[in-house]
C-alpha cells in the first residue's frame, strides 16, 4: 500500500509573523471568556459599533475612521446568547484555517461552521446572511483584516502593466499577462504578494472592464509605464488592499479614470477616503492622495461629444449626488462642489465609453494623456 504523501488536514502549518499575531488576537479572545467563566462572571464581547453615528471623518489623516462607541454581546442575556456563540464559533473558525495554514472563501467558512447544535433542532448559522455580519463583528473587534484571518472574497479585478511580483513563490511579469491581464486575488497581503521589480511611474485605475480592456488593447501602460488597474465598478477589498500597497510602498501615484456620475463619483470617494462600512479598515485601504482624472461634467462641450451620449439623470441620481456633495471631505472644497453643481445643471450623465463616439482609442491616445500632462484633476 502507498504512503500517503499529503499532510493530514490537522496538522499545523508554519506560521508567519502575521499569522502569529492573528492567531494569538484569537486566542486572547477565547481566554477571556474562559476567565470570566472561571471567575463567574458573564462571559461577553465588545463590539466596536459599526453605524454611521459612530463614524467620523479624521481632517488630518484624510480618512474615515471609526468612532470608539461598542455594543457589548453576553452570553446569559437570552437575545444575544445564539450571536455571541456564533461570534466564538467564527473566532475557532478562523484559528482552524491559520492552524493548518489554508484559506477559505466567507462563503466556506459559513459551511464549515454550520451544523446543528446537539440536543436541539437549533442550527448555528440559518444561512449566509447570519453569518456575513458576524465575521465583519471578528475582524473589528480582533482589528484584523479578514483576509489576516485566512478568508477571501469573490476575486473581481484585473491589472497589467510594468511590475514583476510573486504571488504565492510563482514569479509573475505583469506586462505578459496578455489580453486577460493579471486577476487581482483577494488576499494581497506581503506574506502571499511581493513586489520583486517596478518600471511603472504612477497607477491609472479604471471603472470598468470594458474601459481596462480598450487601454490594455492600445498597450497605453507602456507607452506611459504604468499599471493599468480595474475593479468591476465598485472595487473589492482585494483590488483597494492592492493599490494601497502599490501606493504606500512603492510610492506610486494613483489616478482615477471613472464615469462622471454619482456612482462615479462615489468610487472615488471610496478609494480616497475609505467606505463608511468598512472604516475600521479605512487606514490599510484608503489613498487619500489619489486623484479624480474624469469624466468631468464639462467633457461633454470640451470634447464635443454627441447629444446621443448623454444619459438623463434619476431622481435618485440627484439624490446621490446632493448626499456625495454634502460629505465632509467633498463639502469645503470648491472644484468639487462645481463639479456636482455642473452634473446637476446639466441633467445627465457621461460614461468613459462615452468617449468612443469619437473614435474607439480616443479615451487612450488623446483624452487621458492630455488629462495627465496637464495634471488636469480634481483631489
Amino acid at each position: 500500500m502507498a504512503k500517503k504523501n499529503s499532510a493530514s488536514s490537522s496538522e499545523k502549518a508554519k506560521l508567519s509573523p502575521r499569522d502569529e499575531r492573528t492567531l494569538g488576537q484569537l486566542v486572547g479572545l477565547a481566554d477571556a471568556v474562559v476567565e470570566a467563566a472561571e471567575k463567574r462572571r458573564d462571559p461577553h464581547v465588545d463590539i466596536p459599533t459599526r453605524s454611521l453615528s459612530n463614524v467620523r471623518y479624521n481632517q488630518t489623516k484624510r480618512i474615515i475612521e471609526m468612532g470608539r462607541n461598542t455594543t457589548r454581546r453576553q452570553l446569559f442575556n437570552l437575545s444575544q446568547a445564539k450571536s455571541f456563540m456564533q461570534t466564538l464559533l467564527v473566532g475557532s473558525g478562523c484559528r482552524q484555517l491559520i492552524e493548518q495554514g489554508k484559506t477559505t472563501s466567507i462563503r466556506g467558512l459559513y459551511y464549515l461552521l454550520k451544523h446543528t447544535i446537539e440536543g436541539t433542532k437549533e442550527e448555528t448559522f440559518n444561512d449566509q446572511s447570519e453569518c456575513d455580519p458576524v465575521i465583519e463583528d471578528v475582524e473589528v473587534i480582533l482589528n484584523s483584516l479578514r483576509e489576516e484571518m485566512h478568508l477571501y472574497a469573490q476575486k473581481r479585478g484585473d491589472m497589467v502593466g510594468e511590475i514583476v511580483l510573486e504571488d504565492s513563490g510563482d514569479e509573475i511579469d505583469c506586462a505578459r499577462m496578455g489580453s486577460g491581464g493579471y486577476g487581482i486575488p483577494s488576499i494581497v497581503e506581503p506574506e502571499v504578494i511581493r513586489f520583486k521589480r517596478c518600471d511603472a511611474k504612477f497607477i491609472l485605475h479604471v471603472e470598468k472592464d470594458t474601459v481596462w480592456q480598450r487601454f490594455n488593447e492600445d498597450k497605453f501602460w507602456r507607452k506611459h509605464k504604468c499599471i493599468l488597474s480595474h475593479g468591476a465598478g465598485q472595487p473589492p477589498r482585494g483590488v483597494r488592499r492592492m493599490l494601497h500597497r502599490l501606493h504606500n510602498e512603492l510610492k506610486l501615484p494613483v489616478y482615477c479614470l471613472l464615469d462622471n456620475d454619482p456612482w462615479g463619483y462615489y468610487i472615488y470617494s471610496v478609494i480616497k477616503q475609505g467606505s463608511i462600512n468598512l472604516a475600521y479598515e479605512s487606514a490599510r485601504m484608503a489613498i487619500p492622495d489619489a486623484k479624480f482624472l474624469g469624466l468631468r461634467s464639462r467633457d461633454f462641450e470640451r470634447c464635443s461629444l454627441s447629444p446621443s451620449v448623454r444619459i438623463d439623470l434619476s431622481d435618485t441620481d440627484r439624490r446621490r449626488a446632493k448626499q456625495i456633495a454634502h460629505y465632509p471631505w467633498f463639502e469645503k472644497k470648491k472644484p468639487w462642489q462645481n463639479e456636482i453643481k455642473r452634473m446637476l445643471e446639466n441633467g445627465f450623465k457621461l460614461e468613459v465609453e462615452a468617449l468612443i463616439s469619437k473614435d474607439i482609442s480616443y479615451v487612450t491616445e488623446q483624452y487621458t494623456p492630455a488629462r495627465l500632462a496637464e495634471q488636469d484633476w480634481l483631489d
